[in-house]
């Protein structure tokens, strides 16, 4: 494994340092959804449009408010826009 791969046992260990580092409480990272929405994204339009549709649905949710439900509407919005992506 390359040094640049995180190990999946320590995906919780780096979100727990994020978490503290900018003052974030468990609700404001959720890894599942993120990580279900770049599965999404990944399959529906392509791969690195995974990375890219994290960031927006982040910055989307923000100026709705930030609140969880913000975060969790916006990436569904998002799943299905990639759900029925046609290029």
């Amino acid at each position: 494994m390359s040094d640049n791969h995180l190990p999946p046992e320590a995906l919780d260990a780096w979100a727990d340092a994020l978490r503290e580092r900018f003052g974030l409480a468990p609700d404001d990272v959720p890894i599942a959804l993120i990580l279900d929405l770049a599965g999404d994204v990944s399959r529906g339009v392509a791969r690195p449009a995974a990375p890219f549709s994290a960031y927006v649905a982040g910055l989307v949710a923000g100026r709705r408010g930030g609140s969880p439900e913000d975060v969790r509407a916006t990436v569904a919005e998002i799943s299905q826009m990639a759900a029925g992506w046609e290029n």
